[in-house]
């Protein structure tokens, strides 16, 4: 019995992991760098990842970074912005051109640059 009981748990975990997977994964973005500029409304360094809502032209986008810990390392904290900054954000926008919001590879503050994933960062920037 426990050994029928080992594969079926591992089987159990993968499952429940899948929908974790498709959310933190880049396959709901569109291919192509985009970048957004405008100023902060909240900051947000937590699970399941970092992210800022962004005022762009009266527009709300939601900006997703890294997971905590590489957001972290790249230097950015909720102590280094506040509502009001100005932030552009480069990235890759949602596939759904009607949904407003992007996932940064690298966001600028206060002229201070962060790159919270520094492999995808485009290399002409």
């Amino acid at each position: 019995m426990r050994k029928l009981l080992s594969p079926l748990a591992l089987l159990i975990v993968l499952v429940s992991a899948l929908p974790a997977l498709a959310h933190h994964g880049w396959s709901w973005t569109a291919d192509g760098f985009f970048e957004l500029k405008g100023k902060i409304l909240a900051v947000y360094v937590g699970n399941p990842h970092a992210m800022l809502d962004v005022d762009v032209e009266g527009e709300k986008w939601r900006v997703e970074l890294a997971p905590p810990g590489p957001t972290m390392a790249s230097g950015f904290t909720e102590d280094v912005a506040k509502p009001g900054d100005d932030v552009t954000a480069i990235g890759n926008r949602s596939q759904d051109e009607n949904e407003k919001r992007m996932k940064a590879v690298r966001i600028i503050v206060g002229g201070k640059t962060y790159d919270v994933y520094p492999s995808r960062v485009p290399a002409s920037n």
